[in-house]
């Protein structure tokens, strides 16, 4: 009695773990061939360069740059002033 009962579940557990693996193979390929079907009816649209941004990208960041500076100027002389009182 006991060594069928543990056959029995050995055999589920078989049966169960293969029906799993089964279903997770199939998915990998139905997910690979609807991604080649995608790829193949809509492809990603190629990225647009702009040169014109990064002369103005160039500029905003030194401005950022001098704004920078001025607030840690400003942090510096607020904290001298603060250790002379």
């Amino acid at each position: 009695m006991e060594q069928s009962l543990f056959s029995e579940g050995l055999n589920l557990l078989m049966l169960g773990m293969g029906f799993v693996f089964i279903f997770l193979v199939f998915l990998v390929f139905a997910t690979t061939f609807m991604s080649n079907i995608l790829t193949k009816f809509a492809p990603e649209p190629e990225p647009v360069r702009k040169s014109k941004k990064r002369a103005s990208s160039a500029l905003a960041k030194q401005a950022n740059d001098n704004e920078l500076v001025a607030v840690i100027a400003a942090a510096v002389h607020h904290k001298n002033l603060q250790k002379n009182h």
